[in-house]
């Protein structure tokens, strides 16, 4: 049984573990065969329709935030999260799982809990490098911690938590760069940025995104993955370009499969920090320009920091992109080859391919007792 939340950085894991033990079938790794999957989330978002594409059965509980909110707020989204634990119980005892993996999104807390009172082995991963309290608390209830990173392993007791790296999609390392480009129309003599203001709270990138279009497209070509409530302005936005600044600007709502290609293509991306970018990035050795969300708590400045440390990302804070920060920054990559090869380079060694398997091999432990 999975668990996780309702952005990529939480489901996208969670399914690169399910393909890893799909190919148990028949296989010598080492891996049993994966009998029946239930993903648990919440209703809502894109999450549901990425779990359909993978071909995973999708389950819905209620779940929401207590951080950050008013007294009130608090109050009602406790009795959801209530309402939600008696769901998850129903779910638990109903699909009685051997296993659950849970990445840390608002369903994780009822699920794991409801599968601990039911003496499920339960695995947590976190994806990002900072633990927030959901993780801190499920963290109690886990057997076992998977963490990305050895920056993570400090916020858990001594020999709970194990480091396996960021599950990722297993095509982002197989697939060649140039047949990426030419799936997505791309020229393959130009610079190609890839702009993800898609995630929850990236309007701001949006604007900065669009302040600074003309001058973007005289140095690059871009892939801008906008979300669906930006997506009408900035394609009237697009519209109003010349011919050739149109040729060049490729903007979506959302992007399913052909993200892949998107972060194949690409020679730089800008991107919130999500634990998505430190996975996926580096899993294609590109280097980003992270905009941490400052409603965000403080993982996404973690994620960012450590990206930052590691020579594979440049910061921008949120509050200067109005001051034309976000421009300066893509500007400087983009005309400085050195630098932007150094930073891929740098990326690429953060990667760890055999991450769905180590988490696998780790759930199949705790299956079996372990």
């Amino acid at each position: 049984m999975l668990s996780g939340g309702g952005t990529g950085g939480h489901v996208y894991p969670a399914l690169a573990v399910v393909e890893k033990l799909k190919e148990a079938a028949g296989s010598t790794n080492g891996l049993p065969e994966l009998e029946a999957v239930l993903y648990v989330g919440t209703s809502g978002g894109l999450e549901a329709s990425i779990v359909a594409r993978a071909g995973v059965a999708f389950r819905t509980v209620r779940a929401a935030a207590l951080r950050g909110l008013s007294p009130w707020r608090a109050l009602v989204n406790g009795f959801e999260l209530l309402r939600g634990s008696r769901q998850a119980w129903r779910v638990v005892h109903a699909f009685q799982p051997d296993v659950v993996l849970a990445t840390g999104g608002y369903a994780s807390a009822p699920v794991v809990t409801a599968a601990w009172l039911q003496g499920c082995p339960v695995l947590v991963y976190l994806p990002d490098i900072l633990p927030g309290l959901a993780v801190r608390f499920l963290s109690w209830l886990a057997r076992r911690v998977a963490v990305s990173f050895d920056a993570s392993l400090a916020h858990f007791p001594l020999g709970k938590a194990v480091v396996t790296g960021y599950p990722v999609r297993p095509a982002l390392y197989t697939v060649d760069r140039e047949a990426a480009r030419q799936r997505l129309g791309l020229a393959s003599d130009s610079k190609t940025v890839l702009i993800l203001g898609g995630s929850r709270g990236a309007h701001s990138i949006n604007l900065a995104v669009s302040e600074a279009l003309e001058r973007l497209l005289d140095l690059a070509q871009v892939v801008h993955v906008a979300g669906d409530t930006d997506i009408a302005w900035l394609r009237e936005r697009r519209e109003g370009l010349s011919s050739d600044c149109r040729q060049r600007y490729r903007v979506h709502a959302y992007l399913y499969e052909e993200m892949i290609d998107a972060l194949l293509a690409a020679d730089l991306a800008v991107a919130r920090a999500g634990a998505a970018t430190m996975g996926e990035f580096a899993a294609v050795g590109l280097p980003s320009i992270l905009v941490p969300y400052p409603y965000a708590g403080q993982h996404q400045e973690a994620n960012a920091d450590f990206m930052v440390s590691r020579g594979a990302a440049l910061k921008v804070l949120d509050a200067t992109l109005a001051e034309g920060a976000l421009w300066r920054a893509v500007e400087k990559l983009l005309v400085d080859e050195k630098a932007l090869r150094s930073m891929a380079g740098n990326a690429s060694k953060l990667a760890r391919p055999n991450a769905a398997q180590a988490i696998a091999k780790h759930l199949a432990l705790l299956s079996g007792g372990a």
